[in-house]
């Protein structure tokens, strides 16, 4: 829907500029400048997004201009000021996006009863949804079994011991050269010249052999299958959502995770929506939502129930945030990967104390920044708690988007767009700086790469002082480190032959090495730089020793098609770093015995040998009995190591050996550069992940593609199903609203005591077999194996109704222990929390809740609004109240009561079994004073926890989901 910002009712109509264009129709947006206000330019890059969506989206009701005044004086008003956010577009992952979506067809429903039309009924804002939370793992076996030798240093003959897991091929076979036993073609793709290509199915699996596809390994299309199966409702429901809403976009399972896909393709930097721009934003149901603020995109996690909101209309209330500004300086050190930086950088923030503020990137450290590096911090915004890490847009910036299917035009218009709104800048230039609450200054040259061990993963040491700390370690007396080699046995020296060659072992020795792409080693930077380092060691004439075991285990085919398709495979592959498979294997203690002459020589001189990995786990013994030492490198330094043959040499005075002329080559003469490392990613990488991701949205997800949906106007619900259900949110819907209902004499559901959390109230995790919820399912003849989980099910308001309160930690007064149970009052029984709601309801008894302090406190949770409401809860009764959940309370149309300063139950001497009475007026204002009756005759005050005018109107209407029925069915009588 295209924004009407040519009204002339729109109070800040004449902030509106035109972007002109020699190549295409000329562009409007709203300009912040031409308020003419110094503070602007001053302003955090964050805060003038911020303040842009609340000049476009001011209406009076949901954003005021009071709101706009408020931003643009953010260095007085910063954690006081409550300002809405309205963003572009809205991010569900599957398990939180169909309760949203299932309201959204039963509002239809509603609105047809009442006569309006239900292709009115649409999110307003801009939702995408991935389904990438049903996958479960049904069936598991390795791709391809793990190899009896992975490779070795020697190359002769290690591929043929290899061998692919046994599935059916649906596809060419190899001719089973070289060891594959026939699971691809042997023919190399010609598909771009001087490297081979290779293709990237939904579930990627090369041959390791010849890098050509192998057809889907049975586990894979299992586990696939089940999924369909299992979750066939929830994903027609998705499907048709998808052909009948407006505004809805759903990515189909088997594409990606929420996060990676919301990056590598649902970005777009500025929106055109009808020749108007405006800057791209977010908010989704993924904590780690915050990727994309490394590309200038603000945005962060929310929880279900605001999402649904602003699918509703409403924008995100939030307190104007403190901005610390992070200002990066200093040169990046040589020997530090992408990883160091990100987990260096992390650590720095963590410690500052960011929580719940704005971090904003600035100083000319950034540029050395890629994208990827960018996006991998701002990745990691929850793990040092901070709302969001924002970098500004940049040339960096844009030079990604080149190579990420931008095109010409439309970076031409995002540039000029971007610097007409002061949103584009230059980190190296300061009179761009704006003003921050405060300032953390990290030097990247301080930021130096580690490893781990010899023996416990926490045990860092600088690479600089690796050699001196393994010599310690073997004086040291046996412990977490220590070795206790007595004095005159430390500089033993052991010949032995291998293979008609004699070598030498020494305390320190490598005769393990490890490439393993798994936890944060993933990065595609870290083993993009551990196979340029091995192209320039090959080029140099450096070679690997044959009796170190080495291997290259990637965590998935798509790594092995980024270091394929940048064209460094054969190198680390000529160190001896073959691909052995697709699985967890060296850091498990899956090693292929290491050759006896080794065994024996380490016997010999009781030597303290070494492995080194790129994993994450490192105990003693745990990669070979007689490996004593293990240290965890990042891959790069796995392969220098392994070209070293030690993990007791100092890479800066010592070299890793000569070339081919026999001149001594240190590290530092074969170690990638940060160019070339760029370039190898911008140029070959990441155009190709990008591409291969389009293509599975589009076009390759078959079972999708086949997949039978409705296309009616309104959803047909199967009275039969146990996944979706019309929710009961719209019985008895008005046309008119009706007067705020008084509560009489009520009984209290449940009477709680302190810090109650979402946890405690909202469905989660599996379903008990003894719970209402497993009771309803039962009598729709399930059996406790087809239970599934309520995640699963959120979309069946029965079984989520049941599952509140459902917790077996929920502590009742009523009951005096821990158990999901209450009182009905009248009875006396004690009863599932919903069995006596329902019968409250049967009886037609209203309820409330008693608590005490920060009640829904935790994690934003849909259901623990949307629960209660549904067990007929009117109102809740707290000393206080979490705030996110308050306002969830009020949007779903219960009433937030908080007890006076200084009482509670306790002082006010309640026993929660009294019947309640509270006259709400017609005239409800923001914190008015309410009056509670008992039937015992006591009588208190209570506050009502309404912050403004629209609090209010929800809250008359019944909830947010009630006013904007009634407001679609108002727009469109006569």
């Amino acid at each position: 829907m295209a924004l009407a910002v040519e009204a002339s009712e729109h109070p800040f109509q004449d902030l509106i500029e035109i972007l002109k264009s020699e190549k295409n129709e000329d562009k409007k947006f709203f300009s912040p400048q031409k308020l003419n206000d110094p503070r602007y330019e001053s302003l955090p890059f964050s805060i003038r997004v911020l303040l842009e969506a609340a000049i476009r989206k001011c209406d009076g009701f949901y954003v005021k201009k009071e709101d706009v005044l408020n931003i643009l004086n953010w260095r007085q008003q910063q954690n006081n000021a409550e300002v809405p956010f309205s963003p572009a577009r809205i991010l569900l992952q599957d398990f939180t996006g169909i309760p949203a979506l299932v309201d959204f067809a039963a509002m239809r429903d509603a609105v047809m009863k009442l006569g309006g039309d239900p292709y009115q009924v649409n999110p307003l804002c801009p939702t995408d949804l991935i389904v990438d939370h049903s996958l479960q793992i049904d069936f598991s076996k390795c791709a391809i079994q793990n190899a009896p030798n992975p490779g070795g240093g020697e190359k002769q003959g290690s591929a043929a011991k290899s061998s692919p897991a046994k599935s059916q091929p649906r596809s060419s076979q190899c001719g089973g050269h070289g060891g594959c036993k026939g699971s691809c073609s042997d023919e190399p793709s010609t598909d771009t010249p001087g490297r081979a290509a290779v293709q990237i199915e939904n579930s990627p699996i090369l041959c390791p052999f010849h890098l050509q596809p192998v057809s889907e390994p049975e586990t894979a299309l299992k586990s696939q299958d089940a999924e369909f199966n299992r979750n066939k409702e929830r994903l027609q429901f998705f499907k048709w959502c998808s052909k009948v809403f407006k505004n809805v976009t759903v990515i189909p399972p088997e594409t990606g995770v929420v996060h990676q896909v919301n990056l590598e393709y649902l970005s777009h930097i500025v929106r055109d929506d009808g020749g108007f721009l405006y800057p791209d934003s977010v908010v989704g149901t993924d904590s780690h939502t915050t990727m994309v603020n490394g590309l200038g995109i603000l945005g962060w996690g929310v929880g279900g129930i605001e999402s649904e909101a602003v699918m509703l209309g409403q924008p995100v209330s939030l307190t104007l945030p403190q901005v610390v500004g992070c200002k990066l300086v200093g040169s990046i050190s040589t020997l530090a990967t992408s990883i160091d930086i990100v987990l260096g950088i992390t650590k720095h923030l963590r410690q500052a104390g960011v929580a719940g503020k704005f971090v904003e990137f600035f100083g000319p450290g950034v540029s050395q920044l890629s994208a990827g590096d960018r996006t991998t911090i701002a990745n990691m915004c929850p793990e040092y708690s901070a709302t969001v890490s924002f970098f500004p847009v940049d040339d960096v910036t844009l030079k990604h988007l080149k190579q990420t299917n931008f095109d010409e035009e439309k970076l031409d218009i995002i540039e000029a767009y971007l610097k007409a709104v002061k949103l584009f800048r230059s980190y190296k230039n300061p009179s761009e700086d704006p003003e921050y609450s405060q300032v953390i200054e990290i030097n990247l040259s301080s930021i130096i790469p580690h490893v781990s061990g010899p023996k416990r993963p926490q045990d860092r040491v600088a690479v600089t002082d690796t050699k001196k700390d393994f010599q310690k370690c073997l004086k040291e007396k046996i412990g977490f480190k220590g070795f206790h080699i007595p004095a005159e046995k430390q500089n033993e020296v052991i010949p032995f032959m291998h293979k008609g060659t004699e070598y030498k072992l020494a305390h320190g020795s490598v005769v393990i090495a490890a490439v393993i792409s798994c936890t944060n080693n993933c990065n595609p930077s870290v083993m993009l730089t551990a196979g340029l380092l091995a192209k320039k060691a090959v080029e140099a004439g450096l070679i690997v020793q044959p009796y170190i075991r080495t291997s290259l285990s990637p965590g998935s085919g798509m790594v092995t098609h980024y270091i394929s398709a940048s064209g460094v495979l054969p190198y680390l592959s000529q160190l001896g770093f073959e691909v052995t498979g697709y699985g967890c294997e060296t850091c498990v203690g899956n090693t292929a015995p290491l050759p006896e002459a080794v065994v024996d020589a380490i016997k010999q001189g009781d030597l303290v040998a070494c492995g080194v990995l790129s994993g994450n786990r490192n105990f003693e013994g745990r990669l070979c009995d007689c490996v004593r030492a293990n240290y965890l490198a990042s891959p790069p330094l796995v392969v220098a190591y392994a070209i070293a043959g030690t993990v007791s040499i100092d890479f800066e005075t010592e070299p890793l050996g000569v070339d081919s002329k026999g001149r001594a080559m240190y590290l530092r003469d074969i170690w990638p550069t940060r160019d070339e490392l760029q370039q190898a990613e911008e140029q070959t990488v990441i155009p190709s992940m990008f591409s291969q991701l389009k293509d599975r949205i589009e076009k390759e997800n078959k079972r999708w593609n086949s997949l039978e949906a409705p296309e009616s106007v309104l959803f047909p619900w199967d009275p039969k199903s146990t996944y979706i259900r019309c929710p009961s949110f719209f019985h008895k819907l008005t046309k008119e609203p009706v007067c705020p209902q008084s509560i009489e004499n009520a009984h209290v559901l449940l009477f709680l005591g302190d810090v109650v959390t979402t946890d405690h109230i909202s469905p989660a995790g599996s379903i008990a077999r003894v719970s209402a919820a497993a009771k309803y399912l039962i009598s729709k003849r399930l059996t406790p194996r087809e239970f599934n989980s309520y995640g699963a099910r959120r979309g069946n308001d029965a079984v989520m109704t049941r599952g509140t309160f459902a917790s077996i930690k929920l502590l009742n007064r009523f009951i005096g222990k821990t158990a999901p149970k209450t009182v009905h009052i009248p009875s006396g029984q004690t009863l599932d929390v919903y069995e006596a709601a329902d019968r409250y309801q049967r009886e037609g008894i209203q309820l409330i809740i008693l608590a005490g302090k920060k009640y829904g406190s935790g994690n934003s949770r849909d259901w623990a609004a949307k629960g209660p409401y549904l067990l007929g809860v009117k109102a809740v009764i707290a000393e206080s109240f979490e705030k996110m959940h308050k306002n969830h309370l009020v949007g779903i149309g219960i009433a937030p009561l908080q007890f006076l300063p200084g009482e509670n139950a306790d002082t006010l001497g309640l026993s929660g079994k009294e019947k309640y009475s509270l006259t709400i007026p017609e005239d409800l204002a923001p914190q008015h004073e309410l009056t509670v009756k008992t039937s015992t005759g006591k009588t208190f005050k209570v506050l009502a926890l309404f912050e403004n005018e629209m609090d209010i109107a929800f809250f008359k209407h019944g909830g947010i989901l009630k006013y904007v029925a009634r407001n679609i069915l108002l727009q469109q009588s006569p």
